[in-house]
């Protein structure tokens, strides 16, 4: 499973960057821009709310349940999460969580 979780890290760091940073390189790009087109509709805004609730849970259980289980260094979930997306620190986290010892 360890690679499976590090397959799906890499996979959730490279496809979101891959529609990102054009994004970013457009003339004009700005964060502003970036979250008026956020929630520029219905949609877009069902999606962005729905991924920050669910990024606010994974962020709350994954902190105690390292707690828990004795997981090191979940700063990096925090950032991953920050710098990134849930879908960098899910797996990160599974990763970890299947990599420690129990």
């Amino acid at each position: 499973m360890r690679k499976i979780w590090i397959f799906f890290a890499v996979l959730g760091t490279v496809l979101p960057f891959y529609y990102l940073v054009p994004f970013f390189m457009e003339p004009g790009a700005s964060v502003s821009l970036f979250l008026e087109q956020l929630f520029a509709n219905s949609v877009s805004r069902f999606f962005a709310v729905d991924l920050v609730i669910s990024s606010a849970a994974f962020l709350l259980w994954s902190f105690f349940d390292s707690k828990k289980n004795s997981i090191n260094g979940w700063w990096m979930i925090l950032a991953a999460n920050l710098m990134v997306g849930l879908s960098l620190a899910l797996p990160l986290y599974f990763y970890k969580r299947s990599s420690s010892p129990k």
